[in-house]
């Protein structure tokens, strides 16, 4: 998919806490909702004890709505309070990009 540039990309890295308490649901809601939301262009995501899920946004607004969002904040304060030990956000404008696909 040929993405117009630049666009921002919000990279949360995190380390969990133990046991699931909720947060796979949660994970799940978050990532359908954000899709919904004007300016989101995707997310990507993995885990092998740190966590890395990355949301790719038209602007740094969409940014901002998103992290205003009622909904999403209740998931940030449940994040804080029960799921993770440890986390870091990095928002980051994305100017170039290329990619390798193996024929």
């Amino acid at each position: 998919m040929e993405l117009s540039k630049p666009y921002y990309a919000v990279i949360f890295t995190n380390i969990r806490t133990e046991g699931d308490h909720g947060y796979a649901e949660m994970a799940e809601t978050m990532e359908k909702m954000a899709r919904k939301q004007p300016g989101f262009i995707d997310f990507e995501s993995a885990r092998s004890g740190l966590g890395i899920s990355i949301s790719y946004w038209q602007n740094l607004r969409s940014i901002a709505d998103w992290k205003a969002n009622v909904d999403h904040q209740v998931a940030q304060k449940k994040g804080i309070e029960e799921w993770y030990s440890w986390y870091k956000v990095r928002i980051c404008l994305v100017e170039r990009e290329y990619e390798f696909t193996k024929p």
